[in-house]
C-alpha cells in the first residue's frame, strides 16, 4: 500500500504558501506606524497609540452571513471582504472606539488562490477605508467540513476609546434630534430573505436589471464604512446606532436610557429602490425589523449641533427623542 499525503486528503500546503505570498502586499498596504513586525509571525503586534488618559480596549467580531452565498454563486469575490470589516468597525464606533487593527478567519473546503486573494483584497480595502491595520489572519482548508466551493468568513476588530467617553447614555436627552446616515445598500443583513424573495419567489436572475443595474451588483454592493465620518463628527455626537439585523426598530433603542423613546418619521426616510421593490412583496413591519431601509447609522445629536452635522455629512433628520417607554416608534 502506497503512502498518503496531506494533498491526497484534500489539503494543499503549497497552495496555502502561494496564497500567503499573494496577499503580503495587500496586507502591508494597511499598516500604520503602530504595527510591529511584519507578516508570518505567530501573532500580530500593535503598539498602543499615545495621547489617551484612560484608554480602554474594545473588541468586535462579526461575519457576512448568507451574502457570502451570493458571492460564491456569482463568482464575485472582491467586495465581501469590505463587508466583513464594515460589520466589525461600524460596531466599534458606536461605543466611541477608534479601530486600531483587524484580523480575519477564512475557512474553505479547498483553497482557490485566485478567489481567496480577491477576498483578502476586499478585506484590505475595508481596512484602508476604516484606517485600521490588517495585522493577521487564519486560512483553514477543511475538506469534508464545507461543501465544495463553499467558504466562510469571520472578522475581528480591536479599537481604543477614552473610558470617560464610552457611556453614551449619559449624553442622551429628550429633545435630541435623530440624523440618518445613508446606507450603501442592503449591507450584510437579511440575505436569507433576500435570496428567497428574488431567486425563489420572483425567479430573478443575477443579470436581471433593476433601474438599469444588474441585480447581483446591487445585492453585493459592499457595506458602507462610517469610521471617517465618526472621527470627523464625534465631538458633536451624543450617541450613534449601527442599523444592522433587526433594523431601526431593534437597534436604535440600544442607545436609549429607560425613560426615552425614539420617534422616527417614516416619510422622512430616503429608502433605496431595492427596498421599495422588496416592500411590494414583504410586509412593512417585516421590512423594518429585517433591513436598514436605506439608513446605515443613526446619530443622536443635540439640536444646536444639527446644522453642523448636516453641513459636514450626507446625513438628514428623521426624528427626535421624547420622554416615554424605551423603544423606537415608527410613525
Amino acid at each position: 500500500m502506497g503512502s498518503v499525503s496531506y494533498k491526497d486528503a484534500g489539503v494543499d500546503i503549497d497552495a496555502g504558501a502561494q496564497f500567503v505570498e499573494n496577499i503580503k502586499p495587500l496586507v502591508k498596504s494597511t499598516f500604520d506606524s503602530n504595527v510591529l513586525g511584519g507578516i508570518g509571525s505567530f501573532a500580530g503586534a500593535y503598539e498602543l497609540p499615545s495621547g489617551y488618559k484612560k484608554p480602554v480596549i474594545l473588541g468586535a467580531t462579526d461575519g457576512v452571513g448568507t451574502k457570502l452565498k451570493l458571492a460564491i454563486d456569482s463568482g464575485k469575490f472582491d467586495t465581501v471582504g469590505i463587508d466583513l470589516v464594515a460589520m466589525c468597525v461600524n460596531d466599534l464606533i458606536c461605543n466611541f472606539g477608534t479601530p486600531l487593527f483587524f484580523l480575519d478567519y477564512y475557512a474553505t473546503s479547498k483553497l482557490d488562490i485566485s478567489e481567496s486573494t480577491a477576498v483578502v483584497s476586499g478585506i484590505a480595502e475595508g481596512c484602508r477605508q476604516s484606517q485600521c491595520s490588517l495585522i493577521g489572519g487564519e486560512t483553514a482548508e477543511m475538506p469534508g467540513m464545507y461543501a465544495p466551493k463553499d467558504f466562510d468568513l469571520a472578522g475581528f476588530s480591536v479599537g481604543i476609546a477614552e473610558k470617560n467617553e464610552m457611556d453614551r447614555l449619559a449624553h442622551v436627552r429628550a429633545g435630541d434630534t435623530l440624523i440618518a446616515l445613508p446606507s450603501s445598500g442592503i449591507h450584510s443583513n437579511g440575505y436569507s430573505l433576500v435570496r428567497k424573495l428574488f431567486f425563489e419567489k420572483l425567479a430573478y436572475k443575477f443579470d436581471t436589471l433593476i433601474d438599469g443595474k444588474p441585480l447581483i451588483d446591487i445585492l453585493l454592493e459592499p457595506t458602507r464604512i462610517y469610521v471617517k465620518t465618526f472621527k470627523k463628527l464625534k465631538h458633536k455626537i451624543n450617541a450613534l446606532a449601527h442599523i444592522t439585523g433587526g433594523g431601526i426598530i431593534e437597534n436604535l433603542p440600544r442607545v436609549l436610557p429607560k425613560n426615552l423613546q425614539a420617534i422616527v418619521y417614516k416619510d422622512k426616510i430616503k429608502t433605496l429602490p431595492i427596498f421599495d421593490l422588496m416592500s411590494k412583496h414583504v410586509d412593512e413591519l417585516e421590512m423594518y425589523r429585517t433591513f436598514n431601509m436605506g439608513i446605515g447609522m443613526v446619530l443622536v445629536v443635540n439640536p444646536e449641533n444639527v446644522d453642523y452635522i448636516l453641513e459636514n455629512s450626507d446625513g438628514y433628520v428623521i426624528g427626535e427623542l421624547k420622554n416615554g417607554e424605551k423603544k423606537a416608534i415608527m410613525v
